[in-house]
């Protein structure tokens, strides 16, 4: 059962407002220690554990955790866009390379990013099932995907008859392999892209 959640303090946090821009840069540090530490908490299956605890792995106060985000809601939400917008910008920026690579990278980044995926889903879906967020991160997460998969389809490097929806639930699968040899899931992954790779048949 989840702990209930304190009463957000009143005290001082982050450096008050006005002081410039290393109050601001620090704000930011702040933010961004807090959502670290926040998806290790998630994702090591632990959606329970308590805020104080992730303000200290985080090295800030809890002042400071309420600050940015006044409710566990606001953090599981902040971490999943974080996540999802990370993402994004992975695969705008391997859109540089020939089609094939961009997607098989992008494929491997996601192994990492669906264990993520799942525990903050199943979090979110516990505290708010009608939360927009959920909603508007598939459809970044489909919309970045989709692009990769359509550009190696017309470049025929990939096979036509799948569509990303076929790939990402492949992929995420696989991430969800119980085993304690990093190496496999590489291994399942690769047979996998082996397959989703178009191979001209022999005359």
């Amino acid at each position: 059962m989840r702990p209930p959640e304190p009463t957000p303090p009143g005290g001082p946090a982050d450096p008050p407002a006005g002081t410039g821009r290393p109050a601001r840069a620090d704000a930011r540090r702040n933010r961004e220690k807090l959502l670290a530490a926040a998806r290790d908490a998630f994702t090591a299956a632990d959606d329970t554990v308590a805020l104080e605890a992730i303000a200290r792995d985080a090295g800030v106060g809890i002042g400071t955790l309420y600050r940015h985000f006044p409710t566990r809601q606001a953090l599981l939400e902040a971490v999943y866009v974080d996540e999802v917008e990370a993402m994004a910008r992975a695969a705008a920026d391997l859109a540089e390379l020939p089609p094939w690579d961009a997607l098989s990278q992008w494929l491997h980044q996601y192994v990492g990013f669906a264990a993520t995926k799942r525990a903050l889903n199943e979090a979110l879906m516990e505290t708010d099932p009608d939360s927009n967020v959920l909603l508007t991160c598939r459809t970044a997460i489909a919309g970045a995907g989709t692009a990769l998969v359509e550009r190696a389809q017309r470049a025929g490097v990939v096979r036509s008859d799948t569509t990303f929806m076929d790939v990402v639930r492949m992929v995420g699968a696989i991430a969800m392999v119980p085993t304690e040899d990093p190496e496999q899931t590489q291994r399942l992954l690769e047979l996998a892209l082996d397959g989703l790779r178009y191979h001209a048949h022999n005359s």
